[in-house]
């Protein structure tokens, strides 16, 4: 289904002369919404609009973390008295494939304010560096129940 709906970006861009990554983004979203009535309609049976739906929510997710992240270490660096708690975390994890666990390592560490530093294949855990560490459960339900379910379900 992801195919047909890059090939109705493809023609979009096509008929309308308009060769623009936004012009490209809006055949997508055409295609997508006619390619969801069909589904509705029945026409169709497909997962892939839940799919959709589940990596749009892990995207907008990310960006709320990354902005409320960048916001949070940028009043650190400005206000003097400096709250950090810096400490290393253990978060076991369980992603059920390398692709969720690279995704997910690469969220984290993309995220200010935190970086994972080892990733034990062997026993599935992420070594977290957080520069806020109220308390190393506190940090492991964060990453468990953020990004961790949100990239498990993404990957469904």
């Amino acid at each position: 289904m992801t195919v047909v709906n890059l090939l109705l970006a493809i023609v979009w861009v096509a008929l309308t002369g308009e060769l623009s990554v936004v012009n490209f983004v809006a055949g997508f979203v055409l295609g997508y919404a006619a390619l969801a009535l069909m589904n509705r309609a029945g026409a169709l049976r497909s997962p892939y609009f839940s799919r959709v739906r589940r990596a749009l929510a892990l995207a907008l997710a990310f960006t709320r973390e990354l902005v409320r992240s960048n916001l949070k270490v940028a009043w650190e660096v400005v206000t003097p008295p400096h709250g950090m708690r810096p400490g290393i975390v253990a978060v076991p994890i369980g992603t059920a494939s390398e692709a969720e666990t690279l995704l997910l390592a690469n969220m984290i560490t993309l995220t200010p304010g935190t970086l994972v530093l080892d990733i034990d294949a062997e026993t599935n855990t992420l070594y977290v560096h957080d520069m806020y560490v109220d308390s190393p459960d506190a940090v492991r339900r964060s990453v468990n129940e953020g990004f961790e379910r949100l990239v498990r379900e993404a990957f469904r």
